[in-house]
């Protein structure tokens, strides 16, 4: 059993599986939220198993698609914890341990800021890869 939590802990939730993919997107509006580092989940997989009254959904406004979730006591970012989807990405820095996953891509680099520098060989995508 994989375990995750906000940084208060009054979200947790656990996965009986390891995610299938690690990304990070570069958008402005995962990067202000602290979302940029995404694993993949499935459904199937995942449950909130404490804290779903503390999950506050930032719905997505144009140019964005996806709503993001966050914990309403400490504000960590969650991801899409909240998506009907059959897989969806939850922020990679709420998995309690290390659970081995490389990243496999860097998507929206058209709006990373010249300060950061990407320093591994994923493949890199001006926009999301998945559309």
């Amino acid at each position: 059993m994989i375990k995750g939590s906000c940084c208060c802990g009054a979200v947790k939730f656990e996965l009986t599986e390891k995610p299938s993919m690690m990304g990070m997107c570069h958008c402005t509006r995962c990067r202000k939220i602290g979302a940029s580092a995404i694993a993949f989940v499935k459904s199937e997989s995942f449950q909130v198993t404490e804290g779903l009254d503390k999950i506050t959904t930032y719905k997505a406004v144009e140019p964005y698609k996806y709503d993001r979730c966050f914990c309403s006591v400490c504000g960590s970012a969650l991801g899409e914890v909240l998506s009907e989807s059959d897989s969806f990405p939850i922020t990679a820095n709420c998995l309690d341990e290390d659970v081995g996953l490389e990243n496999k891509f860097h998507e929206f680099i058209s709006e990373k800021p010249n300060w950061l520098k990407i320093g591994d060989t994923a493949k890199q995508f001006d926009e999301h890869p998945f559309e």
